[in-house]
């Protein structure tokens, strides 16, 4: 739905300015859209730690025109080597340095609020894209010709009309179950914990500092490690399957209960445990996903990122499906100027792909977590399928 041809650009409504509501503002802006975000904290909050950006994300980046701009906070990884946790046991190296070759788009790491700050400077230099902060998103009713948005700012109720909404607010979306599509209730806990924690370089051991990602594997739990020049930490990410909660204090986030983390991690490598014994300061998230649902979209509003498809972190996929949502919204809204038929083929384009990338998320953390026997026959099948063949097994994903 480009701009020419019509009498005014359509204005988009977006519900959140996490990962998904900015680039999804970008694909909006780029389709000839105008885009107005509502953001129910009061600033753009930096939190989280570090990710993993995959090829099937940084090619829609560049789409968007949002890449360069990330890959000056990034680092370009030259490996994943996965070892077996309670010895460091190499089980597989998968080489990295002719991602951008195999894949067609580059293979980056940086942490979760530097990716943010590059799709907000991006949309700062694009016309047309407005913010709005401390409002949230409380209701959605349309009447077939526009959309209205109900806002809640404290005890003050406001509303927003437009041409379509996205609505990208997240796991607990209240207008995901405003459109009858699932509401908080379904969110399912996984029995999962992430521990988060980041470890400045002069704390790191220099092994720590390699360009390379490592994931151990081990019994009812794994430990991810990378750096992030950037910001000269270690990003760390520890999750184990836990049965009760491992956080001290109130919030969806809080403090780790570092008893369960030490526990857990008790008969791995000594290395390993130095690792999570450095850190000096743990946050725990609960791991919450939904099951796979039929359509993304109602008419003129569409659901994007973790309000549409939350998944286990296994794939390193959340936000990378959250861009690939918007790199499908802008080839919708530029292939048809009628925005229910435009969400629909957004919708159409999506579900599928997301729904597969759920499951197979699912099954990427049984894997990790085997012990015994299992375990013992997954790290024999991964010796003996060997780099080239593990790799391939992502093609489906990252050359999308």
């Amino acid at each position: 739905m480009g701009a020419s041809g019509l009498r005014r650009p359509l204005r988009a409504l977006v519900a959140g300015a996490g990962i998904g509501g900015l680039s999804a503002a970008l694909a909006l802006a780029r389709s000839g859209c105008e885009a107005a975000i509502f953001e129910r904290q009061p600033a753009l909050a930096e939190f989280g730690a570090g990710l993993q950006l995959t090829p099937n994300a940084t090619r829609i980046l560049e789409r968007l025109g949002a890449l360069e701009n990330v890959r000056a906070r990034s680092l370009t990884p030259r490996a994943i080597r996965i070892q077996r946790g309670r010895d460091d046991a190499l089980l597989a190296r998968l080489g990295l340095e002719d991602a951008q070759e195999r894949w067609g788009a580059p293979y980056l790491l940086l942490h979760r609020a530097d990716l943010q700050r590059a799709l907000f400077e991006a949309l700062q230099e694009t016309p047309g894209v407005t913010f709005a902060y401390g409002v949230e998103a409380a209701g959605v009713a349309s009447d077939g010709e526009t959309v209205a948005l109900g806002l809640k700012r404290g005890l003050l109720s406001l509303r927003e009309t437009g041409d379509l909404l996205i609505a990208a607010d997240g796991l607990w979306s209240r207008l995901r179950e405003r459109l009858g599509l699932g509401g908080a209730a379904e969110a399912r806990a996984t029995g999962l914990t992430a521990f988060r924690a980041t470890l400045p370089f002069g704390r790191a051991q220099p092994d720590w500092l390699a360009s390379a990602v490592t994931l151990r594997l081990g019994a009812r739990a794994h430990l991810v490690s990378y750096p992030l020049p950037f910001r000269q930490v270690v990003n760390v990410v520890a999750v184990i399957e836990t049965s009760g909660d491992a956080r001290r204090g109130e919030g969806f986030d809080g403090e780790a209960d570092r008893g369960v983390l030490a526990r857990a991690f008790a008969h791995w490598s000594a290395e390993a445990r130095a690792l999570i014994e450095r850190c000096e300061s743990w946050r725990a998230w609960p791991l919450f996903d939904r099951a796979p649902i039929a359509a993304f979209s109602v008419g003129r509003v569409a659901l994007l990122g973790d309000a549409a498809h939350p998944m286990a972190p296994f794939l390193a996929q959340g936000a990378a499906q959250a861009i690939e949502d918007s790199g499908a919204l802008l080839t919708a809204l530029s292939e048809s100027d009628d925005v229910a038929q435009a969400l629909a083929a957004y919708s159409q384009a999506r579900v599928a792909r997301a729904a597969r990338v759920q499951r197979e998320a699912r099954a990427q953390a049984r894997l990790y977590h085997y012990a015994g026997p299992m375990a013992f026959a997954r790290d024999f099948a991964m010796r003996a399928l060997g780099p080239k063949r593990l790799l391939s097994r992502y093609d489906w994903l990252y050359a999308a």
